[in-house]
C-alpha cells in the first residue's frame, strides 16, 4: 500500500477512528524516539569505552571538535 493510499483510507474513517489513529501514532512516535535515544546512548557508551569521546568547557575547542 502506498502512502497516498493510506492517507485516502484515513480520510474516509470516522472521527473516532481518526482520533484512535492519532493516539496510536503518538505512542508509536514516542517508542521510536525512545529507541533512537537508546541507540545513541549505546553508541556514545562504546565511543567512551574506546576513548573516542572528548569533553571540554572551552567554546573554541568545542568548535574544533565539531568541525572534525
Amino acid at each position: 500500500m502506498l502512502f497516498n493510499d493510506v492517507i485516502e483510507s484515513v480520510k474516509s474513517l470516522s472521527l473516532e477512528e481518526k482520533r484512535e489513529i492519532q493516539l496510536l501514532l503518538s505512542q508509536y512516535i514516542r517508542e521510536d524516539n525512545r529507541e533512537e535515544i537508546l541507540k545513541n546512548f549505546q553508541s556514545a557508551k562504546v565511543e567512551q569505552e574506546r576513548g573516542e569521546l572528548f569533553f571540554s568547557a572551552d567554546v573554541g575547542e568545542l568548535r574544533n571538535l565539531i568541525e572534525k
